[in-house]
């Protein structure tokens, strides 16, 4: 199965639960005094809670005992002024834990779209985009749970834990034995479900993240289903996934769901075994009746956090693989390493392959290739599909870096500068024209991002696309959907022209920028490109060799090497590769129908 699949499960390394969870809290770092007040409130909360059995016990055996009422009414009114501002605290900080929650996901969200921004083509090579988006959106979105109650649950229950069990042993040693012998069977059996659970949770999640993609995948290619009726298949498929899914989220829940049964079982033991012993101590008068109601209440109040704690941990292991898939993307190294700090200069023109050789996931595309390309000179690359064309120019912008030798713009190196500052002086007209859902105006405006309206209409007219425009319903202002599927294709390529003029780029790069459009439309884009190659150093990749006589070298790419180089006239004289791919179109355009 190909490896960028929409139906094949992605592999993910599995992280240690001590470094994932490391990794994930770091994240309250820097929101310190929040997160310290949010625990002082926590904290308020816990002794409340630890003391109203207390105060319990001193209402039975100090007042009820004797009929003090005043008494009673005294303590009576310490424990609602106590537990209602319990309330008020415990409340607040629910509320400080959720907007701390919201901007760690914002942050980890935008954290990893910029980072995925940074990656190469070769990462969206091998990843359809639904699954790239399912991390963005679904796995993120996983974590909210996880920190919401890691403050306002975990640590608190934690300290309440640890208090309760002081005051057990404090109150009756023996007891407290009781109380507390279930637990190593419940740590063992926690543990064993915890092992099997997480990789039941990741499967589900390799599951959805495969429902995601195709979805995305079959959705963006809507027309082509309908065109072939393809319908029925599609749901079928669709229907399929979406089983896979559900049968791996039902087998992570059934098990997770054994947590809770587990931890009731073991508390129901642990208090009857309370009660028992209990019982036989106060009828020894070892015990008084209040400290065995005030010591059940710490049992109810001891079990009470080993749920919570095991509700919090069942948590942390259904989220443990949404932290694995979104730490996993942002480990990946970028392969087009950013110099910051050296910004190339304004581009004069002239570009240089030297002995440069690429590959792409070990298999080689080009092989020791060697040119010069003078300021202002436009070259044209033709050659069999496949054959390298593509690859040159995607070497040229940096969307990847050679496997050996170098390309150089003005005698600097491309891996050496700023990015941003290479590319910002390069116009990119593909053949497959995107266009954004917004206005016709704001997508030319991509082109440059400060222009001003009247740029843009200048740009436009340049592009010859003006007279469409003003045609449309609200001119400029038209709103096109997603990639610019109420405009005809070659409307879209008279945008997207717009879009590389306005840019007003030092090296031009077309690939197949006509290949696709009307005869009348190629000629608007003809002459608005006879315009725009003045001055600069322009990449021409064409199938249509008669758009690309007027080069001024043409290179003839076969097998990742230059079979050929040379203006037309010569290379027709020369009677090669290019003669045969020339003369082979010329006979088919005059062949009688």
């Amino acid at each position: 199965m190909a490896k960028n699949s929409v139906r094949q499960d992605e592999d993910i390394n599995n992280t240690s639960n001590k470094d994932l969870i490391i990794r994930l809290f770091s994240y309250l770092k820097s929101y310190k005094l929040k997160v310290f007040f949010i625990l002082i409130l926590l904290i308020y909360v816990m002794i409340c809670n630890l003391l109203n059995p207390y105060l319990m016990k001193m209402a039975i055996d100090k007042y009820i005992s004797v009929k003090n009422l005043n008494g009673l009414i005294f303590i009576a009114i310490i424990m609602f002024i106590m537990n209602s501002l319990s309330m008020l605290a415990s409340r607040t900080s629910i509320r400080m834990m959720s907007k701390v929650t919201n901007k760690i996901l914002l942050k980890i969200r935008q954290q990893l779209y910029e980072h995925i921004q940074k990656l190469s083509f070769s990462f969206f090579d091998n990843r359809p985009v639904g699954k790239v988006l399912a991390r963005v959106i679904g796995d993120v979105n996983s974590l909210q749970e996880l920190f919401s109650t890691s403050l306002t649950s975990f640590i608190p229950e934690i300290l309440t834990l640890i208090c309760v069990t002081l005051i057990m042993f404090y109150m009756n040693f023996k007891l407290a034995l009781v109380s507390i012998i279930i637990l190593p069977f419940l740590a063992i059996a926690l543990f064993s479900v915890e092992t099997i659970s997480r990789g039941k949770w990741q499967n589900y999640r390799r599951k959805r993240s495969n429902l995601n993609a195709y979805t995305h995948e079959d959705f963006s290619g809507i027309r082509v289903i309908k065109s072939f009726s393809e319908e029925e298949k599609t749901s079928r498929t669709l229907l399929l996934l979406t089983k896979n899914m559900m049968s791996t989220f039902i087998k992570a829940v059934r098990l997770n769901d054994s947590f809770w049964p587990i931890v009731t079982l073991s508390s129901g033991i642990g208090t009857i075994l309370v009660f028992g012993y209990g019982v036989s101590l106060i009828k020894s008068g070892n015990i008084t009746i209040g400290t065995m109601v005030a010591f059940i209440s710490y049992v109810s109040m001891f079990w009470r956090p080993i749920i919570n704690i095991s509700n919090f941990y069942n948590t942390l292991i259904t989220n443990f693989a949404a932290g694995e898939r979104i730490f996993e993307i942002l480990d990946i190294e970028p392969d087009i390493i950013d110099i910051k700090d050296d910004i190339m200069p304004k581009i004069k023109g002239t570009v240089e392959f030297k002995n440069l050789t690429f590959s792409y996931d070990d298999i080689p595309i080009l092989n020791n290739l060697n040119f010069k390309i003078n300021p202002g000179e436009t070259v044209a690359l033709v050659g069999p599909t496949g054959s390298g064309k593509t690859t040159i120019v995607n070497l040229i912008s940096r969307f990847y870096d050679s496997t050996k030798g170098e390309v150089l713009i003005d005698n600097t190196n491309v891996k050496n500068v700023n990015i941003e500052s290479l590319r910002s002086q390069m116009g990119i007209m593909l053949q497959d024209t995107f266009l954004f859902s917004s206005t016709i105006k704001e997508n030319i405006r991509y082109g440059k991002l400060n222009a001003t309206d009247e740029e843009v209409i200048s740009a436009a007219k340049s592009a010859n696309a003006h007279d469409f425009i003003i045609k449309l319903e609200k001119g400029y202002d038209t709103e096109v959907n997603e990639r610019g599927s109420r405009l005809s294709v070659g409307q879209r390529q008279l945008i997207s022209f717009a879009r590389a003029i306005l840019a007003n780029p030092r090296i031009l790069i077309l690939d197949e920028a006509t290949s696709n459009i009307d005869t009348y439309t190629e000629k608007l884009v003809q002459q608005g490109i006879k315009k725009l190659l003045i001055g600069r150093t322009s990449f021409v990749i064409a199938h249509r060799l008669s758009t690309i006589r007027d080069a001024d070298k043409i290179m003839v790419i076969n097998n990742g090497t230059i079979a050929e180089s040379g203006t037309h006239n010569e290379l027709i004289k020369l009677k090669g590769m290019y003669y045969d791919l020339f003369m082979s179109q010329y006979k088919f355009l005059n062949e009688p129908i």
